[in-house]
């Protein structure tokens, strides 16, 4: 339990005078957009590779403290990825934010000061202490992707490379990437052939960055 924060017998938290004074440095008044006292999904920024550190204290703070009422959910963002090393395929799960944490929340000054008195959070993404809601628009996006069952590739490639074909008949060839198909895994390319360049499509695991 935190130094600064007691639960007397009532269950209520009780907030020691040093405290009270951070606590009315933050002026709900002065949010934009979105009216910080309503239920919003928020980010919050946390030292890099302590993302699920940070989830799994701030559920046990929730829980000591009693404020499932305004704090509902906290995740790590991860997608499923398709990693390619060695010629060989392989299902990760990566997050798509590193250094990031998203919380569903009632910000009030006693869950604003609980999130931001959190070991290795650095502090909430927003204007100054504000903190700024996710937009509607963006949270789909993110969602979209945590929920999605198909893995996406995870391949180091970008239009202008120029990749070695390692497998099949063309084997051996250089050749210039003109486009990626991240959904099917394939690429396709240009290959100097005979005095001309000649398109080809070829699978991620068939092309080897030069």
């Amino acid at each position: 339990m935190d130094k600064n924060i007691n639960n007397n017998k009532s269950g209520k938290t009780v907030v020691q005078p040093e405290e009270k004074e951070i606590r009315t440095s933050f002026s709900l008044s002065k949010s934009s957009g979105k009216q910080l006292g309503e239920r919003h999904w928020y980010v919050i920024h946390t030292y890099s590779g302590f993302e699920e550190q940070v989830r799994d204290s701030l559920k046990q703070r929730v829980e000591s403290l009693n404020l499932g009422n305004k704090i509902f959910d906290i995740i790590v963002p991860k997608e499923k990825q398709i990693e390619i090393k060695n010629g060989k395929r392989k299902v990760v799960e990566r997050r798509i934010f590193p250094g990031y944490v998203m919380i569903d929340m009632i910000v009030d000054d006693e869950s604003w000061f609980v999130v931001r008195n959190t070991p290795n959070v650095t502090g909430f993404i927003g204007m100054g202490i504000r903190p700024t809601p996710m937009s509607d628009d963006e949270l789909k996006k993110v969602m979209k992707r945590v929920s999605a069952e198909e893995p996406q590739f995870d391949v180091d490639l970008r239009a202008g490379d120029l990749v070695k074909v390692t497998d099949g008949p063309l084997k051996n060839f250089e050749a210039k990437v003109i486009e990626i198909d991240e959904s099917r895994g394939r690429v396709k390319v240009l290959i100097s052939m005979f005095g001309r360049e000649t398109p080809a499509t070829l699978d991620f695991l068939q092309v080897k960055k030069v």
